[in-house]
């Protein structure tokens, strides 16, 4: 134990600061940190402020943490955080080089002084998470006073594994502060509060959980900071998808006893994906630079849900929509594409492909020849609509949201420089199925699609009478199966033993090997599950892997 050695106060405030950091801008972040600690100490009385992992670096930095003046850029943030001399003391979460290793580090600074350290122990190494290509493993354990009150240090993955909590509450802790960039999915954060309801009981020891939120490229990190007092009981809760800072008074005798706040009530899951949405969607826009965002609307379920997040995320001056009509659009898709941008406010425009299309088929005529129309002829379409949208987005700089879900993306019912043209996908790692449970979410805050667009069965519209289940299995059976071969890794033959025909196992299973190539070059969209296409999946395209067992 190091630190100070004054007898325990009867109360503590730690604030859990909550906060969106940009990665790289660490004269930025260390601002913010800064800004931070001064608010919780005037308006909130704070002893202790808790951030998150890596605030300094933002979470994830990825190669650059490689970079060659990551150490002097982070020494000097440090530096300019203990010449501030703040009034709570703070941890912190830095990259931190100790005789040649680099650690994920929490760092404790009271007084203008660096008063503790502690390297995190168990560095992730699966789904989105790489950190073992950067980070040397802790070994120690760091239990401290702070403001008289014994403290351990642990960081992410460390409450996630057997040794740190156990081992700090072993040598004498009474709380437990765990700093945190947790990204979203659905689910996660019920999975936390099993484990800190473990982890606080079985150790008897408070802990409070720190979380990072804020879109940081596909990954969404959800906030949901949390304190648990050492029975186990959940006292604490900060919410979802929202950047504050969030006071917990704790009476520290023989436990540190959090006070017990309201509780705030669970969310639906369509509630939560929403705003994971909005949330990766308003900070990848923002974060880049980018003036506005502009997309097709074609009067479908996707697109109606993309512009709605779209709107959500940025407000309506900064959307744009665009109709594209060919002779196989139909009115009825003509007619609710323009009601839904006149119920959300955005600019609209409706430009026809029809005259390019035909300037397209009359240069191909001669190689065409003796040949009969085919997937070839819808491509071209979809591509024409990329090709608009892409000059809408070069002229005006507008980022071009696609519109594909992750039913499709999976089976590869999209077309490569057409309807996958853009720089962001909203709705890439959502479900069909899901898609439709969001639509009438969104709804329910204010009337935005039309009933039919729901209601309808979906169709791309690039033949006459085309309907998406004349190419697939309907999307209640579809989803099941991309559920178990894509999120579970099932083989074939054990998903058709759960009770699926073996012909729609099969074509689904083919069709998923054979379309990483085109997942490749699509853009990136938001993370909502625990497998999204991107850092969670890499799947070699050149492979002869059989996937029936």
């Amino acid at each position: 134990m190091s630190g100070q050695t004054d007898q325990s106060p009867a109360t503590l405030t730690v604030v859990m600061a909550q906060l969106d950091f940009l990665v790289g801008d660490i004269p930025g972040n260390t601002r913010k940190v800064i800004d931070a600690a001064h608010r919780a100490d005037r308006e909130l009385g704070a002893d202790i402020v808790v951030f998150p992992e890596l605030c300094l670096t933002g979470y994830p930095p990825e190669d650059l943490l490689l970079r060659p003046s990551l150490d002097l850029r982070v020494a000097d943030a440090i530096e300019r955080l203990k010449s501030e001399s703040l009034a709570p003391a703070i941890v912190i979460g830095a990259p931190i080089r100790e005789s040649g290793l680099l650690y994920n580090t929490a760092l404790v600074i009271e007084d203008g002084a660096i008063t503790g350290q502690y390297f995190k122990r168990f560095p992730p190494n699966y789904q989105v998470f790489d950190e073992k290509r950067y980070f040397a493993t802790g070994q120690d354990v760091q239990v401290q006073m702070i403001r008289g009150v014994p403290v351990g240090l642990t960081v992410c993955e460390d409450i996630w594994s057997d040794g740190p909590v156990e081992d700090a509450a072993a040598q004498g802790a009474k709380l437990v502060l765990n700093l945190n960039a947790s990204p979203y999915d659905i689910g996660k954060q019920n999975r936390r509060k099993a484990l800190l309801e473990r982890k606080s009981g079985d150790n008897r020891v408070t802990v409070i959980y720190v979380n990072l939120v804020g879109g940081q490229d596909e990954l969404v990190f959800d906030g949901g900071s949390l304190a648990f007092d050492h029975s186990g009981e959940l006292c604490a809760e900060a919410p979802q998808f929202s950047e504050g800072l969030y006071p917990v008074e704790l009476i520290c005798e023989h436990h540190c006893q959090p006070v017990v706040q309201a509780r705030i009530p669970e969310p639906s899951i369509e509630e939560n994906v929403y705003k994971a949405l909005v949330l990766g969607v308003r900070d990848y826009v923002n974060k880049n630079g980018f003036k506005s965002v502009v997309l097709g609307l074609s009067g479908g379920i996707d697109s109606a849900v993309t512009l709605a997040v779209a709107v959500d995320a940025l407000g309506a001056d900064r959307v744009r929509a665009v109709m594209m009509p060919f002779r196989y659009t139909s009115g009825m898709s003509i007619e609710d594409a323009e009601l839904e941008a006149r119920a959300l406010g955005v600019q609209y425009d409706v430009f026809s492909i029809e005259p390019m299309y035909d300037a397209f088929m009359e240069t191909l005529a001669q190689p065409f020849e003796g040949t009969k129309p085919d997937t070839t002829e819808e491509n071209l379409q979809a591509r024409l609509r990329g090709v608009l949208l892409m000059s809408l987005s070069n002229k005006f700089g507008a980022l071009v949201l696609t519109t594909g879900n992750k039913s499709e993306m999976a089976v590869g019912y999209s077309t490569l420089y057409g309807d996958m043209a853009g720089g962001f996908d909203v709705l890439k790692d959502v479900p069909k199925t899901l898609v439709f449970k969001l639509a009438w979410y969104r709804n329910t805050l204010s009337s935005v699609i039309p009933e039919r667009v729901i209601t309808r069965p979906p169709s791309a519209e690039l033949a006459p009478d085309q309907k998406d289940e004349d190419s697939l299995p309907g999307y209640d059976v579809l989803d099941q199966i991309l559920n178990l071969y894509v999120e579970r890794d099932l083989s074939a033959d054990a998903i058709v033993a759960q009770g699926f025909e073996r012909e729609d196992v099969d074509r689904v299973v083919r069709l998923v090997d054979i379309n990483e190539y085109k997942r490749r070059q699509a853009p990136i969209g938001v993370r909502i599950t625990e497998r999204g296409f991107g850092k969670d999946r890499r799947y070699p395209i050149t492979n002869g892997w059989k996937s029936g067992i």
